[in-house]
């Protein structure tokens, strides 16, 4: 394997259609694409200065390196890439890539980042700026910090464990999502997904958790949440106080209690819920 070590790449397309390259502490300065279409490479405390830097590109590894801002749309039509211990600074890194693992990895500008990609590993990831990870497929994620909005609209079969999420809009639109001790704080958390389950997880949600199909909730809270489940089908464990549930579809709802409950006989059929509870206001 052919070693570059401790040079300043510049100019367009730099390193143009590189194979079995080890590159070590060097810099990609001004010029676009300088890794484009390259193939079995292993980058190690480098920096990224400039567009494009690896687009095109299959099996790469990124250890103890630097993508920063100007290193935008990064990271497109990737297969097969791994990302240790490294800052990316740069928005939009990640469209319609597939095989990504993400380990210790910090994205303080993640406007609109890992879109469209498939086969996605994320550990201890820390990541801030709306709409990550839309319409993208088969994630596992463990140890995991965001804070942007409309963040996993449209994706199918996600599993998160141990994350803390400030995101409003958070999955929407989504299929097979499931969650593990987790906290969640957002508006309209859920809205038109199918099979969403959160275990063991803390949720604040302004009329979160509505027009689901197959809402599963394990020894959850939720905290100042109101107009919870509206036109969703449930089967939800609370182990706190609801502040209000507002037209369910149908289901079955336990929760220490429930302070206003709406079910509104022109809109659902009642009957076809079952709460579980102690004091209820009713309000029609």
């Amino acid at each position: 394997m052919e070693v570059i070590k401790q040079q300043l790449l510049t100019g367009e397309r730099a390193l143009f259609h590189s194979k079995n390259l080890q590159i070590s502490y060097s810099t990609f300065a001004d010029g676009e694409s300088p890794l484009k279409e390259s193939q079995n490479i292993k980058i190690d405390n480098s920096m990224f200065k400039w567009k494009y830097p690896l687009w095109y590109c299959k099996n790469i590894l990124i250890e103890n390196s630097t993508l920063f801002e100007m290193a935008r749309a990064g990271i497109w039509y990737t297969e097969n890439i791994s990302i240790l211990n490294t800052i990316i600074e740069a928005p939009k890194t990640f469209r319609h890539s597939k095989k990504i693992m993400l380990e210790n990895v910090n994205i303080p500008n993640a406007g609109e980042t890992l879109w469209n990609c498939d086969e996605i590993s994320l550990k201890n990831v820390t990541v801030k700026g709306d709409y990550f990870g839309m319409n993208s497929t088969n994630i596992k994620i463990e140890g995991f910090q965001l804070v942007g909005n409309y963040s996993f609209d449209g994706v199918k079969n996600i599993e998160i464990h141990n994350a803390k999420m400030l995101s409003k809009d958070a999955f929407w639109n989504c299929e097979n999502v499931i969650v593990y001790d987790s906290f969640i704080s957002g508006e309209y958390i859920g809205w038109n997904s199918k099979n969403l389950t959160f275990i063991n997880c803390t949720i604040e949600s302004l009329q979160g958790l509505c027009y689901i199909d197959n809402l599963v909730m394990k020894n959850c809270r939720l905290l100042n949440t109101k107009l919870a489940f509206e036109y969703s089908t449930i089967d939800v464990q609370i182990n706190s106080i609801i502040d209000s549930v507002m037209n369910p579809s149908g289901g079955i709802i336990k929760a220490e209690g429930i302070k206003e409950l709406v079910m509104d006989e022109t809109k659902i059929d009642p009957e076809n819920t079952k709460i579980i509870t102690g004091d209820i206001k009713y309000a029609v």
